[in-house]
């Protein structure tokens, strides 16, 4: 048995982090917070949206905030996480504010996405109230709108 695991979490996209060393892991899932160390059995979890920490041999906390994922581990020397996001940070409070940062950000493009899709809409709908002067069947369809 070896003293130290692997740790990666990844993205649809791209692999966030890739760790050696690894001493110790927390995570959550439904039922909780857990640990794993080395010689871990497998195990195959769904986690919540939660921080991920681990510590490497060399000492000191490393974190990562997750956005749910399934995290597996294979013969108690690697930890495989697959999830839609990741932001990893060596300390809580900076962590915490790129948190904050993408999150205002996905806020944003959301905001922007639905002014632009209510002005698709109008578009559209001013289109087929246009063509709509000239035919009558698509007249009554309109004041049916109304």
């Amino acid at each position: 048995m070896t003293n130290t695991m692997e740790l990666s979490v990844s993205t649809p996209l791209f692999v966030i982090l890739n760790e050696v060393n690894v001493t110790s892991v927390r995570a959550e899932d439904a039922s909780g917070g857990f640990g794993i160390l080395p010689g871990h059995a497998d195990l195959l979890t769904v986690l919540d949206a939660s921080v991920l920490r681990w510590r490497r041999a060399e000492g000191g906390w490393h974190y990562c905030a997750l956005r749910g994922g399934v995290l597996r581990v294979i013969d108690g020397t690697r930890i495989e996480i697959a999830c839609r996001e990741a932001i990893p940070g060596d300390d809580l409070p900076s962590l915490e504010a790129r948190v904050r940062e993408h999150r205002d950000r996905l806020d944003d493009e959301a905001r922007h996405a639905r002014g632009d899709q209510m002005r698709l809409h109008a578009q559209a709908i001013r289109r087929l109230m246009h063509g709509a002067e000239h035919d009558h069947a698509a007249q009554d369809m309109a004041e049916a709108f109304r």
